[in-house]
């Protein structure tokens, strides 16, 4: 993730302009995962495309919210690797009963 995050301030820092806004951020966040959302419906919702629709891959949109979403922790000084851990301890925590496991098979 630090990886990720380091590339990505490479990109953005080689322009003037920098990182957007965190509100400017999160309105991109937003219109990246209403696009997300489009795709995902088209393949497996009830929604097919239209002929004049280009064809995009759900690949490609999650890449552009993990993008944006970097941008936004990177403009912030988050370290998205310990938000990250901060999260799966909250999991492994107070959640850690909440959901039915699935029983080791026998040799396992």
């Amino acid at each position: 993730m630090k990886q990720l995050q380091q590339e990505v301030d490479e990109y953005i820092s080689q322009f003037k302009e920098g990182y957007f806004s965190p509100l400017a951020m999160l309105a991109r966040l937003t219109e990246e995962l209403g696009e997300l959302a489009r795709e995902i419906n088209h393949y497996y919702g009830e929604k097919p495309k239209k002929s004049t629709e280009t064809e995009k891959k759900i690949e490609e949109e999650a890449g552009d919210l993990l993008f944006v979403l970097i941008c936004l922790a990177n403009s912030l000084k988050i370290d998205l690797e310990t938000a990250h851990d901060l999260v799966m301890e909250k999991f492994n925590t107070r959640d850690k009963d909440r959901w039915t496991k699935i029983e080791e098979k026998k040799g396992e």
